[in-house]
């Protein structure tokens, strides 16, 4: 999906050549035709090969994948999906410094 938003549409061969350790052609394909059903992708035909492009911006698509993973790997706990990223993720005095701004924000909205 990365290749496909960097560029705004996308051939499996390109996928491919985009890719550092890329599978096989058909395992792109596969991929490929997953996301088309799953709504992700769309395509149109550009001679003999099909050009996809995505069904959602970016950042809809990064909202949707975030609920995903708190509900698959935290039971639904946001607090729990944070904390491992503060835990796991080496954050600087200044990031941790602007998510405490976010979470100040987020505080004064809830009022």
């Amino acid at each position: 999906m990365d290749v496909v938003y960097q560029g705004g549409q996308a051939t499996a061969a390109e996928i491919l050549d985009a890719l550092p350790d890329p599978p096989s052609y058909s395992a792109v394909r596969a991929l490929l035709r997953i996301l088309e059903e799953k709504g992700h992708l769309r395509h149109h035909q550009r001679g003999l090969r099909y050009v996809y492009v995505p069904t959602v911006s970016r950042p809809v698509a990064q909202r949707t994948a975030a609920r995903h993973l708190v509900q698959t790997f935290f039971n639904g706990s946001a607090r729990n999906a944070v904390a491992t990223l503060i835990d796991e993720s080496g954050l600087s005095r200044t990031e941790l410094d602007e998510l405490q701004a976010m979470i100040a924000q987020a505080r004064k909205e809830c009022r």
